[in-house]
Parts: structure tokens; C-alpha cells; sequence
């Protein structure tokens, strides 16, 4: 026997040597992946986007009361409400310490304590956005699928439609109007009654915001007190004195028929009491044609046809002119109402997420597609902008 022949019992060959080497590293590659587990980002979140939060400050709080646009104002900054409770939450408290600290000398005199409020303030902002992008406690995706079955109700059938969007986003409008007015309320009601006097109202209106307002005329007068006044008994409930801070979305009969009143008093150029074809031609009919449904082409515009079919069907006694009543129905589009921008948000939200155009939202499709829901609050590195409108 040859000595190699002798010694090959004790050697392996290559083919075996390179196997054991292929299977060892397979081993320690199974190990490696298996320990590590990386931080996945949710669905839709860019590594280089961001949430911020943006309350709204109190000088828009004051400028907004009356909220909406108005014929001879122009457009108006419109704060759009969040489409996520916590975020809103968050941002109302952010609003609460600016407010007391803007208002710190009415409420409790003067004193060094206000800049300590602005540092508590810039503290709490870091604080609550380290908060929203940390994935762990707060996951965008997560959060979709907590709020799709309380937007999902009208039916429950595992579709979010236009319907019931607007309704999700009408009802945190509201919500924050509400928390607002309230607010707002702390600072009229001295003696902690629960009502407001107009006197103590307007005292108290001129010192801290002045007389602004986003109506386009002088809103904050007796006579648009007493409207808000529903039971009439000279001061201002919470409800009755949200009314008189957002007169837009009231329900309020008197307050609707003060609105119509104001319009009419603006738009009648000869003082006869009543709307005529070219005071609204000239006047109303660009306004309201340019805020009307999605399908209307800009081109019609001061279109002389489409201006007498317009004035016809708001001419209900067919008497040749608009009355105050005959204004109603178009109240909404010279004062632009949280409903109004409720269905602006949600007409968005589903044109930028229904991706098989069927008209309605799928969960897949909503968290797919965050943007579209947490539109402002999401900031990218290298982008110095948001879309304010909507949320």
C-alpha cells in the first residue's frame, strides 16, 4: 500500500471540506438574521418625513371666529381640523398653554411667570413630536386600523365612503370648535356663572383680539349678540355663546336670518331691501359659482346664461328679485362653513387613497395611503411646506 493510499482514510476530500464550509456559513447567516429584527417603517411613512404638529395660534383663533369666507373679505386662512383624535388632542393642549400665555395678563395679571409659560410651551411641543414618531407608541398604521370601524358605521360593511368620511371629519371639527369656544368662555365669564353679558363681552373683546373678524363685515356688535341670545334672557350660555364665535355653522334661526341680513345689506347697492339680477351678477353670482361642486367648469364663471338660471332657482316667488330668505340656501358658500370644509377633506382624502376608483376607502387602501388623512402633520426633511387644508 502506497502512503497515500494509506493516509486518504484520515483526510477528507475537497468536495466534503467545501460542503461543511457552505453549510457552516449558512448556519451563522441563519443565526444572524434571525437575532437581528429590524424597526420596520409603517406602511406609507418615508425614513426622511417626519410628523410635526401645527396648533393653531391664537391670533387664527381670533381672526377665524365667524369662520369662513365672505364676499367682499376674500379668502381666509382655514385651519383644518386633524383626521386623527390624539393628534387633535395633542394640538388643543399645545393651543391651550399658547392661549394662557398670550392671555397670561388678562386672566392673572402681569408677572415674570409668562416666559415660563412659553418654555413650558416649546418643552411640551418637543415632547408630545418625539412622541409621535416614535413607531412604538405611536404607529400611523396603527392608528388607521383603531379608527377605520368608528368611521366604517353607516353601514358596517368594510368600506369608508364619501358620507360617512365627511361625517368623521365634520364631528372632529366640531370638536375642536367646541374645546375653543370654551375656552374662549374662561376668559369672558369672570365670576365663573356659566353666562356672558355683552358688556363684559365687549370689554373684555377689544382688550384682548380687537375688533377682527373673518365675515367680512363688523360681527361683534349687540345686535349679533342678541341673535345668539336663544332664550333671551340678555346673556350668552356656552351654546349660545359658541354660536356667537362660529355664527357659520349655527343652527341658530335667528343667527341664519342675521347672516342673510348682513349679505343683503352689502350687496344692495340701491337700498331697496332686495337683490336684483345685476346687483347679483356682479356681486354673488362669481362668489358662490366658484365654491360650488366639483363638477362645475370655472369656465362658466360670469356666464351670462348660467347667472339668470342661478338667480331663477333662488328667485322662489319669481318676483324678479332675491329676498333675505331666498339667500339661505347659498349662505353656506358666502360663509364658509366646517361642513363645507368637511367635504373639501374628504373629497381629497379619497381622490389621493381609491386606488381601484370604485368611489370608497378600504382599509388596505387607507393605510397605504396615509398621507391623505395626515397630510399636515407629516414634514419632510428636505421640504420646508405642508398642506395646511387638509388633515
Amino acid at each position: 500500500m502506497t502512503p497515500a493510499a494509506a493516509a486518504s482514510p484520515g483526510r477528507k476530500s475537497p468536495a466534503a471540506v467545501l460542503l461543511l464550509c457552505v453549510v457552516t456559513i449558512s448556519l451563522l447567516m441563519f443565526i444572524l438574521l434571525t437575532s437581528y429584527s429590524p424597526r420596520l417603517q409603517p406602511h406609507g411613512r418615508s425614513p426622511h418625513r417626519r410628523l410635526k404638529l401645527h396648533p393653531k395660534n391664537s391670533a387664527a383663533v381670533a381672526s377665524s371666529y365667524g369662520t369662513g369666507e365672505s364676499g367682499g373679505s376674500g379668502a381666509q386662512y382655514h385651519h383644518a381640523a386633524p383626521f386623527d383624535p390624539a393628534i387633535a388632542e395633542l394640538e388643543r393642549r399645545l393651543e391651550d398653554k399658547e392661549w394662557e400665555r398670550e392671555h397670561y395678563r388678562l386672566l392673572h395679571g402681569d408677572g415674570e411667570e409668562k416666559d415660563d409659560h412659553m418654555k413650558e410651551w416649546e418643552e411640551f411641543l418637543k415632547e408630545e413630536e418625539d412622541f409621535i414618531n416614535d413607531d412604538d407608541r405611536f404607529n400611523v398604521s396603527d392608528r388607521i386600523r383603531a379608527l377605520f370601524p368608528k368611521i366604517d358605521l353607516n353601514p358596517q360593511d368594510g368600506f369608508v365612503s364619501l358620507d360617512e368620511l365627511i361625517r368623521w371629519n365634520l364631528e372632529q371639527a366640531r370638536g375642536d370648535q367646541l374645546h375653543r369656544s370654551a375656552r374662549e368662555m374662561e376668559l369672558y365669564d369672570k365670576n365663573g356663572d356659566g353666562i356672558v353679558s355683552f358688556g363684559d363681552f365687549q370689554t373684555l373683546r377689544k382688550e384682548s383680539h380687537g375688533e377682527g373678524n373673518s365675515l367680512g363685515f363688523p360681527w361683534w356688535k349687540e345686535e349679533h349678540f342678541n341673535a345668539s341670545d336663544a332664550n333671551g334672557d340678555g346673556f350668552l350660555n356656552k351654546a349660545e355663546f359658541h354660536d356667537f364665535l362660529n355664527p357659520s355653522d349655527s343652527d341658530n334661526p335667528k343667527v341664519i336670518n342675521l347672516l342673510c341680513r348682513q349679505e343683503l345689506r352689502q350687496r344692495d347697492k340701491d337700498g331697496d331691501g332686495k337683490i336684483t339680477f345685476e346687483e347679483y351678477f356682479h356681486g354673488l353670482h362669481d362668489h358662490i359659482h366658484g365654491y360650488d361642486d366639483e363638477n362645475t367648469e370655472i369656465s362658466h364663471i360670469g356666464n351670462m346664461t348660467i347667472a339668470k338660471e342661478r338667480f331663477s332657482k333662488l328667485d322662489k316667488d319669481n318676483d324678479g328679485f332675491i329676498s333675505e330668505r331666498e339667500l339661505e340656501p347659498i349662505l353656506d358658500k358666502l360663509h364658509l362653513s366646517e361642513r363645507y370644509y368637511a367635504r373639501q377633506q374628504a373629497t381629497h382624502a379619497i381622490s389621493e387613497a381609491d386606488k381601484d376608483h370604485d368611489g370608497r376607502l378600504t382599509l388596505e387602501e387607507m393605510i397605504e395611503n396615509p398621507y391623505a388623512f395626515y397630510g399636515s402633520v407629516y414634514f419632510s426633511d428636505d421640504e420646508d411646506y405642508f398642506h395646511e387644508e387638509f388633515r
